[in-house]
């Protein structure tokens, strides 16, 4: 489930964790429970973004019951996914204050998302169109847009703005205006 606000929910009917291969002793009742909790824990990586970690049930009702730890990226349970063909939306008109347009995002290598600003109807403002937005790829918890290789989006705080997010083979988690 996510939720923006803590009182409305939206509930996925799909699965977030499998059994697993099948094996004796798994694809029973309570296999893959998670646990109460989430925690933040370092990556086993050194130089790596810290984890999310939580615990689940394996073997749930077998002698060799065991808890085995799971790791997801931070803000890494829902995400707007593009496949390679490409994909993105637009959002609604939105009123910000901030230096840099940061974003959380997984890309393969061949992936993308570029950020186009619109005014508040849905015209792309000079500079910071499509055509100015820079390609942005990889695997990171905060990286700022950048168009023609530059950040700075102040001179349009406390102005309503859209923002049209264009991707291919990418999965953006959050993204938010930094000072």
């Amino acid at each position: 489930m996510s939720s923006r606000d803590g009182l409305n929910f939206k509930r996925w009917e799909e699965a977030f964790i499998r059994p697993g291969p099948e094996r004796n002793g798994n694809w029973s009742y309570g296999d893959g429970y998670q646990c109460m909790g989430l925690f933040e824990t370092p990556s086993d990586r050194p130089g790596a973004e810290n984890e999310l970690s939580f615990y689940v049930d394996e073997n749930a009702w077998m002698p060799e019951h065991q808890l085995r730890r799971w790791t997801i990226r931070i803000d890494g349970f829902v995400s707007v996914n593009a496949p390679r063909s490409g994909g993105g939306f637009i959002t609604k008109p939105l009123v910000f204050d901030g230096k840099e347009l940061e974003m959380n995002f997984s890309s393969s290598a061949a992936g993308s998302i570029r950020v186009e600003i619109q005014d508040a109807d849905g015209k792309p403002i000079e500079g910071f169109t499509l055509a100015d937005a820079d390609e942005t790829f990889g695997d990171t918890l905060a990286r700022a847009a950048t168009w023609k290789g530059k950040t700075d989006v102040s001179s349009l705080a406390s102005k309503p703005v859209r923002l049209r997010f264009v991707m291919n083979d990418a999965d953006l988690y959050s993204f938010k205006f930094k000072r």
